[in-house]
């Protein structure tokens, strides 16, 4: 069965905007090698808009955007050659090398999770909290940046029953972030 990975930057104080993480060469790196040993992203509506709009290389024109520093490049192809699955009951359609998953949620990640592969990563906030509330992730990674952003919004708002977990790698970054790597204790 192939593991259900989840993997976010939230800063110390528990912000997980975007904006409120900076970004550098060995962030990517490891960002870049973590999508790069999943068979598959899963996304919600939110997140794949997210990062459609931002790495996904125009086929017009193949260029990069001008705000693409040469760092962020082998992280844009790798997100970009992704096979992704998106969770939405508003779209329609989804391209971008994407399916859509209809139905029962447990039910269509459980056969995601079943087929065979080395894992499966998913990405976002709504998505992954109610992945968790059913029990699917098997490891969830926490990228923790160095930095009170003073705002949110934050992880797991919401969630129903708190869920013990037990570390099982750590990785220090030069910029000071720490990637800490738990697996829930069942």
């Amino acid at each position: 069965m192939r593991p259900l990975r989840y993997s976010i930057n939230v800063t110390l104080d528990g912000c997980i905007d975007h904006h409120a993480m900076v970004p550098d060469d060995e962030l990517h790196r490891h960002a870049t090698e973590t999508l790069a040993r999943a068979d598959a992203l899963l996304f919600g509506r939110v997140m794949y808009k997210m990062m459609e709009g931002a790495w996904r290389v125009p086929a017009r024109t193949g260029e990069k955007p001008d705000w693409m520093v040469p760092w962020m490049e082998p992280f844009a192809r790798t997100i970009d050659a992704a096979k992704k699955y998106v969770v939405s009951s508003t779209l329609d359609e989804v391209d971008w090398n994407a399916e859509l998953l209809r139905g029962d949620l447990a039910n269509a990640v459980q056969r995601l999770k079943q087929a065979p592969g080395q894992g499966l990563y998913v990405a976002g906030v709504q998505l992954p909290l109610a992945l968790t509330e059913l029990g699917l992730i098997d490891e969830y990674e926490f990228v923790v940046h160095p930095r009170l952003a003073g705002h949110g919004p934050t992880l797991f708002a919401g969630l129903s029953k708190p869920v013990d977990l037990k570390l099982v790698g750590r990785h220090e970054f030069r910029s000071g972030a720490v990637a800490m790597r738990y697996e829930p204790k069942r």
